[in-house]
C-alpha cells in the first residue's frame, strides 16, 4: 500500500494544483481519500492473486484450498500457525495451539500423500505433518510363527526354516543375539504366535496378526549437552559419569533425518522411499547396538563424545568399550575406556585415569523445553542493557569477578540495569551473593546455546549452601528486581531476603533435593529450593523445575507474597511433603497463582488466587477459602481449597511415568493415566506442566490420519515407544 497519499494529486498539471491551492487544497484532501481507496483495492488484488497457493495464502484460505483437493479436516485446533515448520512445532509463540500443529503443510502435502497412500513407509511420514512426531511404521503380519507339518520336518535347520517360510510362516531363532536384544522395540525381527486382541482395540490392545499395522511414535525430544564436564564419581579409578549431578541418565541417539524427507510440509513434498532406522528416531542406545554400531554413534557431531585432560580431539573410537558398569566391576584394559549408554558411565583404565577434568558431549531425552538446556529459548534482555560475558575467553571467567564489576561501575547509579551472561555449559563452584538496590534490575542467565551449572558450595566447608539474593534500600519502598534465565542450580537453593520488587526463574532448574545421589535419588529430600525471607517480592517461576518454596513472612505488617508459576514443575520429592510451606509446616504466607503446572507434594498456602490445568499431586489447605478459583485442575480428596470449577478428584488419580528428577521421563503422565486428567484441560489437552504439548490432539489427528492412509484391510494403531 503507497505511504504517499498526494499520489494521484500529483498527476495532475501544474496549474491545476495551483488553482486548487489558492482555493483551499479540497482537490487535494478529495483525492488523498481516493487514493487511499484505490490502495486498498490494489493490495486486495494482489493478496487474492496470493491466495492462489498454499504456501502464500492467508490463514482463512487454507480450509478453502483444503476442500478443493478432497482434503480431509482435523480436530479444531484454532487459527492456523506460521507455514514451513519442518519440525512440526513453530518457533512463534502466542498463537495457541495451532503454532504447534497448523493444518497447512497437511493441506500442501495432501496430493503426494495420496499418490503413496496404502504404502507402509508413508505412514511415518504422516507421524512427521500430523504430530510432529518421529515414527516407524511395522507390518505384524510378516512376523507371525509358523509350523510346518510333521511330514515335511528334514533334519536340516535351514530347510526348516526354508519350508517354514514357504508355507507363510517364521520361527523365532534364538541363536541371533542382536535380533533378540531388540525385543519389544520398533526394530524386533522376532516371531510371535498370533494374538486375538486387534491393535486399535479400545480395550486390551494386540499386535501380532496378519492385519495388523503399528505405528511405534517417540514422544520424548532429544536434548544436547555441549562440550561440558562430566562427573567425577570415583578419582583414584577414573570413574565418571556423563551427567553433572553425578546420577546415571541414559544416552539417546541424535536422530538423522532421512535423506527424502526434504522440505516437509511444503507443496514440494516427496514422501519418504524408506522407513526410519534406529539413527532417524531419538531412541535409547543400548550396549549392544553401540558395540555392533559404534562409529555411528561416537565422534564429534553425534551421539556423545568424550575429551580427557582438555584435549582437542576425544578418545579414538578404537580405545571405546562397552562395558556393563552397573556396579562398576569390569575394569577396562591400558589405554581404553568403558562407556555404558544405559547409566551414563564412563570408566578409565586404573593406570591412565585423566588428571585433571573429563568433557563430553551427549544427549539425553525429556519431554519438553523446560528447565535449564541448551534449547533455543527467547531471552528476556537480549538487548539494552549493559552485558558482562562470564566464559572462556571473556572478559570475567567468574560470575562474582562479574558481579564486583557492575557494583563498581554502579557505584554511583551509573550502570542500574545489567545482565551477567555466561557463555559455556561449564560448572561454576562459587559461593554468590547478589544485592540490588532501589531501581537496579540484575539478569543473570545462561547465552542462547549454553546450559551453565552453578554448584553452590559453602566458601568455609564443602557443604550445601545457597545463591543469596538481597534487596537493599528502605524498608517499604520498591526495590530491585532480578531475574534468573537458563541456568541448573545444585548443591543448594535460593535465599531471597530484603526489599525487591520481583525474582524472575524463566527456563532453570533448581535441584530438587538440592542434588542426587548415584542412585539418582535426591541427596537432600524434602530441603527447600526457594526460600523467600521476609521479602514482598513478587515470585514468578516460568517453564522450570525447581524443589519446595518457603516463606517466612511477616503475617503482621505486611501482605501476602505473590507466588506466580506457569509451566513449571515443583517437586517436593515425595507426595507426602510440602512443596509450598512456611517453617514448622505452617500455611505459607503467600497468595499462589497456577498455570498449567505440576506440584509433586502438598501446598500449605494462604490463598490460591488462581490455578487453572494444574496438577497437584499432594494435599491442598489454603487458610482463605473464599479467594480465588481452581479450574479444569485436579487436587486429592481431603484438601481445602477455593471453590472449584470443572476440576477432579476423588477415585481418578495422576499416574506419571517418573516422579524422580533426572528420568526421562520425569513428570510426563503415564499412558494409562484417565482421560478426566489426560484429557481435561479447558482445551482438551492434558493437565499439568506438558499442557503446552497438546499431546490429546497430536494423537487424534494422527489416529485420524491413520485410518485414512493405512493400507486397505489393516488395522492401524499406535504403539508409544517413550
Amino acid at each position: 500500500m503507497s505511504a504517499d497519499p498526494d499520489r494521484l494529486f500529483n498527476l495532475l498539471p501544474q496549474y491545476i494544483r495551483r488553482r486548487d491551492a489558492e482555493a483551499g487544497g479540497a482537490l487535494r484532501g478529495l483525492l488523498a481519500v481516493l487514493g487511499e481507496q484505490a490502495d486498498i483495492v490494489a493490495s486486495g488484488i494482489e493478496d487474492l492473486y496470493d491466495d492462489w497457493f498454499i504456501e502464500t495464502c492467508a490463514h482463512w484460505a487454507v480450509p478453502y484450498l483444503g476442500d478443493l483437493v478432497g482434503y480431509q479436516a482435523l480436530r479444531d485446533l484454532g487459527d492456523p500457525g506460521d507455514y514451513g515448520d519442518p519440525a512440526g512445532v513453530a518457533v512463534a509463540s502466542g498463537l495457541g495451539v495451532a503454532t504447534r500443529l497448523s493444518p497447512r503443510r497437511d493441506v500442501a502435502a495432501t496430493v503426494a500423500l495420496r499418490r503413496s497412500k496404502g504404502t507402509l513407509s508413508l505412514l511415518g511420514d504422516i507421524a512427521a505433518l500430523t504430530a510432529g512426531w518421529p515414527a516407524r511404521p511395522a507390518e505384524f503380519g510378516p512376523l507371525l510363527a509358523g509350523t510346518a507339518p510333521v511330514r515335511l520336518l528334514p533334519g536340516d535347520a535351514a530347510a526348516l526354516r526354508r519350508r517354514a517360510a514357504a508355507i507363510g510362516g517364521r520361527l523365532a531363532d534364538l541363536r541371533l543375539g542382536p535380533q533378540l536384544d531388540l525385543i519389544g522395540s520398533p526394530f524386533d525381527q522376532v516371531a510371535r504366535t498370533a494374538e486375538m486382541p486387534r491393535i486399535n482395540s479400545p480395550r486390551r490392545r494386540g499386535r501380532y496378526g496378519p492385519a495388523q499395522v503399528g505405528l511405534f511414535v517417540w514422544r520424548l525430544k532429544p536434548y544436547a549437552v555441549t562440550n561440558a564436564p562430566a562427573h567425577r564419581v570415583d578419582e583414584a579409578r577414573g570413574h565418571f559419569t556423563f551427567s553433572v549431578l553425578g546420577a546415571g541418565q541414559p544416552l539417546v541417539t541424535s536422530p538423522l533425518p532421512l535423506a527424502v524427507m526434504d522440505q516437509v510440509g511444503t507443496s514440494a513434498y516427496h514422501p519418504s522411499a524408506q522407513l526410519a532406522g534406529p539413527d532417524n528416531v531419538p531412541g535409547f542406545i543400548t550396549r549392544r547396538v553401540l558395540a555392533d554400531r559404534l562409529a555411528d554413534y561416537y565422534g564429534p557431531g553425534k551421539s556423545f563424545a568424550i575429551w580427557p585432560d582438555d584435549r582437542r580431539e576425544p578418545v579414538p573410537p578404537a580405545a571405546i568399550v562397552v562395558a556393563d558398569l552397573s556396579e562398576w566391576a569390569y575394569r577396562p584394559r591400558r589405554h581404553t575406556v568403558a562407556v555404558d549408554p544405559e547409566l551414563g558411565r564412563i570408566a578409565f583404565g586404573a593406570d591412565h585415569a585423566p588428571e585433571r577434568d573429563v568433557r563430553v558431549t551427549y544427549h539425553y531425552a525429556f519431554s519438553a523445553d523446560m528447565g535449564g538446556g541448551e534449547y533455543p529459548r527467547t531471552l528476556a534482555d537480549a538487548s539494552g542493557p549493559l552485558t558482562y560475558r562470564v566464559g572462556p575467553g571473556e572478559r570475567f571467567e567468574r560470575i562474582g569477578a562479574a558481579y564486583d564489576q557492575w557494583r563498581r561501575d554502579n557505584a554511583e547509579g551509573g550502570q542500574p540495569d545489567v545482565v551477567i551472561e555466561i557463555t559455556r555449559s561449564l560448572a561454576y563452584e562459587e559461593a554468590i551473593e547478589l544485592a540490588v538496590g532501589p531501581g537496579e534490575r540484575l539478569a543473570l542467565r545462561a547465552a542462547d546455546g549454553a546450559r551453565p551449572v552453578l554448584r553452590l558450595l559453602d566458601a568455609s566447608a564443602d557443604r550445601p549452601s545457597a545463591l543469596l539474593i538481597r534487596g537493599t534500600g528502605p524498608a517499604g519502598q520498591p526495590g530491585g528486581r532480578v531475574a534468573l534465565d537458563g541456568l541448573l542450580i545444585t548443591g543448594g537453593g535460593l535465599n531471597v531476603r530484603g526489599p525487591l520488587s520481583s525474582l524472575a526463574i524463566r527456563h532453570c532448574t533448581l535441584v530438587p533435593g538440592w542434588s542426587l545421589e548415584r542412585d539418582g535419588h535426591p541427596a537432600f529430600p524434602g530441603e527447600p529450593s526457594i526460600v523467600l525471607e521476609r521479602t514482598a517480592a513478587c515470585l514468578q517461576v516460568e517453564r522450570s523445575i525447581t524443589g519446595p518454596i518457603l516463606v517466612i513472612g511477616d503475617e503482621v505488617a505486611a501482605d501476602p507474597v505473590p507466588v506466580h508459576i506457569a509451566d513449571s514443575i515443583v517437586d517436593a520429592t515425595a507426595r507426602d511433603r510440602a512443596a509450598v510451606t512456611a517453617a514448622d509446616h505452617r500455611l505459607a504466607y503467600a497468595v499462589v497463582h497456577s498455570h498449567r503446572s505440576t506440584f509433586l507434594g502438598e501446598v500449605h498456602a494462604h490463598a490460591i488466587q488462581i490455578a487453572a490445568q494444574t496438577i497437584f499431586d499432594g494435599r491442598v489447605n489454603v487458610a482463605r477459602r473464599g479467594v480465588g478459583c481452581l479450574r479444569f485442575s485436579y487436587l486429592p480428596p481431603g484438601s481445602r481449597a477455593p471453590r472449584r470449577y470443572q476440576c477432579q478428584s476423588g477415585p481418578v488419580r495422576p499416574g506419571f511415568t517418573s516422579t524422580r528428577y533426572g528420568a526421562p521421563g520425569y513428570g510426563q503422565l503415564a499412558l494409562d493415566c484417565g482421560p478426566e486428567i489426560a484429557r481435561g484441560a479447558q482445551d482438551g489437552a492434558e493437565m499439568g506442566a506438558f499442557h503446552d504439548l497438546f499431546q490429546p490432539q497430536r494423537e487424534d489427528n494422527l489416529i485420524t490420519r491413520l485410518a485414512e492412509f493405512s493400507p486397505a484391510g489393516t488395522d492401524a494403531g499406535l504403539i508409544y515407544t517413550t
